[in-house]
């Protein structure tokens, strides 16, 4: 079964962002999008070639592990806005898997709280299940 979620829009976070009263706290934001691509995470991750690529896959998510990742992203130093996104369902290459939009003090708070909340996100929260061609 296709399930495919409506899409955000970042222009609608961005202003929503720096509506928030956290606001003039924050010096920059980061946006994470990820996407589904043809190559297999094994050969990315680890260089194993089975010579098969990537036509699709099986993605969820438990909300509440979400939820408590967010949560513990808030606590991480400089941190003032965090919002994220996640689709669901059977997706094709090329659709987008996740949005994050981190906002923060100074560039490397901001990107240590991207890359915290991105590699939570992925290793803790998922379940992602190629389909190969």
């Amino acid at each position: 079964m296709i399930n495919k979620k409506t899409l955000p829009s970042i222009d609608e976070w961005l202003k929503e962002a720096k509506a928030d009263p956290n606001a003039p706290n924050i010096g920059m934001f980061l946006v994470h999008n990820g996407v589904v691509r043809q190559t297999p995470k094994a050969k990315v991750r680890q260089g194993l070639d089975d010579g098969s690529l990537v036509k699709g896959m099986e993605f969820s998510y438990d909300a509440v592990k979400v939820d408590e990742a967010i949560a513990e992203t808030y606590k991480m130093d400089g941190i003032f806005y965090v919002k994220a996104w996640l689709n669901e369902g059977r997706l094709g290459v090329g659709d987008d898997i996740m949005y994050v939009l981190i906002g923060g003090d100074i560039r490397p708070n901001v990107v240590d709280a991207l890359r915290f909340l991105v590699e939570k996100i992925k290793t803790e929260c998922v379940v992602e299940i190629e389909r190969k061609a």
